[in-house]
């Protein structure tokens, strides 16, 4: 999901945000809990063990099935051996680690196409981690951005942000790579970078996106519903994410990109990240 695809903006440079209304944080590690777990005396007899499965007749009985924990194991991690277009076989080779890629970008400027379409297209497993989708997870009791932005919407937004990090974590855990998109501001560092490599970790790559404002105005016009904004809030958004320049970010203009040319492009950065070269 894209945090400004169809939704107004949070204020700039607004101070941290803290617990959202309506959060209760976790007790903190080392509370006191309801008491010590008492033990058992030396000697004593251990938890009963059940009885072995019935076996068919003539068959020896088995032993007892391990107990269960809702704790299941995955196989090892490896990469798959998909046949790549020739076009992303040379960078996606340099390495097969895991890597996780933020792509950030203002509405309109591709992020979510040319996220699936890098993700679907890498020689390595991949996952697309869409940031807009997640919020939208919350049907009932959604808190639309659209109505006016509030603590709800807020809490929502930095609830979503949360799970994807969870599950970019995990992703990255079982050798499966990921790419989250989300319009993030250069002038929200706290609650917007910052936050982001405090979900997933500090290797976390961000990448911009940002094709000039015709084209985003041009893309934008061709969306309906509650993602398609007024050519006022685009041009807002578009001025905002300009800030990225200077910033020591890899930034591609996808102006005179078509999807395919964009993920190559964004691949052939990451390449770089990964083998240490230079990636602007």
């Amino acid at each position: 999901m894209q945090h400004a695809v169809g939704v107004p903006l949070p204020p700039p440079h607004g101070p941290a945000h803290g617990s959202a209304a309506g959060w209760i944080p976790p007790a903190p590690h080392g509370q006191p809990g309801p008491g010590p777990v008492p033990q058992e005396p030396p000697g004593a007899p251990g938890p009963a063990v059940p009885p072995p499965w019935p076996a068919p007749p003539g068959v020896a009985p088995g032993p007892a099935p391990a107990a269960t924990t809702g704790h299941f194991p995955l196989p090892p991690a490896g990469p798959v051996q998909l046949p790549p277009p020739a076009s992303m076989t040379a960078p996606s080779a340099v390495s097969r680690a895991p890597v996780a890629v933020l792509l950030i970008g203002p509405a309109g400027a591709g992020k979510t196409t040319i996220a699936r379409h890098w993700a679907d297209h890498r020689a390595a497993p991949t996952a697309h981690i869409s940031l807009d989708d997640v919020r939208e997870w919350v049907r009932s009791g959604f808190a639309d951005p659209q109505s006016g932005w509030n603590e709800h919407s807020e809490a929502q937004y930095r609830l979503a942000r949360r799970t994807c990090g969870f599950s970019a974590r995990n992703f990255l855990a079982n050798g499966i790579s990921c790419i989250i998109d989300d319009a993030v501001f250069p002038d929200r560092p706290v609650v917007g970078l910052g936050g982001w490599k405090r979900h997933v970790g500090p290797g976390l790559l961000p990448v911009v996106l940002l094709p000039g404002l015709e084209i985003v105005l041009a893309r934008n016009a061709e969306r309906s519903g509650n993602r398609r904004l007024s050519d006022e809030e685009v041009a807002r958004i578009h001025g905002r994410m300009a800030g990225w320049y200077g910033s020591g970010l890899p930034i591609i203009d996808n102006s005179q990109l078509d999807v395919a040319a964009a993920a190559e492009a964004l691949d052939q950065v990451v390449a770089r990240s990964i083998a240490g070269a230079p990636v602007r």
